[in-house]
């Protein structure tokens, strides 16, 4: 009968995580909540009932006691935690605790948000996010000053798109869309419109999720449609020059992005990633630019962008930013592998 304590826990259920990520194989988180006495009795109790194989250890010391079970033999999700339930309410005997069970590979989670489940499971993010406080408060400072000089500097340049698109195609000046932020918070994501309005979004949902599943030909390897023809002639204009993208600086102001991260996905996108593609979006905001942007732009295949955002991920600060911005004005002047 052993309690881990909370950091060798989360260190476990870190690797449990990323076992089942690339086998397949699933575990089961169960993460006891309740007063610090009440949790404390509670403990020994617990991991005394259950497998040698399974883990019980502090999530939180003194107020939440997690179950790790590892070996759920294929039996059904809801008898699994029928079970548990059983067994825990038995040692519990009316103790005022709360359970909340978290299977792995993930589902819709009685009813929890994408963003909390993804807290709860995923506590080395949020552990590595809290020890880059510096970097962070850096990094926020710079995503305030450069987009507030961006948007100062181009409003010349905002203008004269505007009235590009207004007098090219009817319809409004910018293009709003829901997308997936850090931990899958949702926001609305700002682009000046490229595309006619009242266009089937079906062609664009399907590109992307054959280009997710590596389903399109070696010579469509590219993250845009080429040719689409919902693309205004000045949208074609404003999607080589990128200067559709411009309008997301009011974005990184508001603190919904950052000028450097992945790119935010739409939610048909996301349905389709593999497990171990959600790391791209987990602990970090998205960005106007990042490594693929720079390194591939969009000639690339999806699990190689996703590769080069983890590998952002891992090793972000703030000279890895600035070197990041300085390669993107190169590109972009260049233009190369824009459509």
């Amino acid at each position: 009968m052993i309690i881990t304590d909370e950091v060798l826990f989360k260190r476990t259920l870190s690797l449990e995580r990323k076992r089942s990520e690339r086998t397949g194989a699933g575990f089961l988180l169960v993460l006891v909540n309740g007063e610090t006495g009440t949790v404390e009795k509670l403990a020994m109790p617990l991991a005394a009932a259950f497998r040698e194989t399974d883990i019980t250890g502090w999530y939180q010391f003194k107020s939440t006691i997690g179950l790790i079970f590892t070996a759920l033999n294929g039996a059904s999700r809801q008898s699994i935690q029928s079970a548990i339930s059983a067994r825990i309410a038995r040692i519990v005997s009316g103790q005022p605790v709360e359970l909340l069970f978290y299977f792995f590979p993930e589902e819709e989670h009685n009813g929890t948000g994408y963003a909390e489940s993804q807290r709860l499971l995923y506590p080395d993010y949020q552990n590595r996010e809290l020890s880059r406080r510096l970097f962070s408060g850096l990094k926020r400072a710079t995503d305030i000053g450069g987009s507030l000089i961006a948007l100062v500097v181009l409003s010349p340049l905002f203008l004269a798109i505007a009235a590009g698109i207004k007098m090219t195609s009817a319809g409004p000046v910018l293009f709003r869309q829901k997308r997936l932020g850090k931990a899958g918070t949702e926001f609305t994501f700002l682009k000046f419109r490229s595309m006619y309005v009242e266009t089937d979004p079906h062609i664009h949902q399907q590109f992307i999720q054959d280009f997710i599943r590596g389903e399109t030909p070696d010579t469509q390897r590219v993250y845009k449609i080429r040719n689409d023809p919902r693309v205004t002639p000045f949208g074609r204009f404003l999607r080589v020059t990128s200067f559709d993208e411009l309008p997301q600086f009011i974005n990184v102001l508001t603190g919904k992005m950052s000028l450097v991260g992945p790119r935010p996905p739409l939610r048909y996108e996301f349905e389709c990633y593999k497990l171990w593609h959600r790391g791209r979006i987990l602990g970090v905001k998205p960005g106007i630019t990042g490594v693929w942007q720079v390194q591939g732009r969009s000639r690339t295949t999806f699990d190689e962008m996703v590769r080069m955002d983890l590998q952002y991920v891992r090793n972000r600060s703030f000279l890895y930013d600035l070197k990041i911005l300085l390669k993107t004005l190169l590109v972009v002047i260049s233009r190369e592998g824009a459509y």
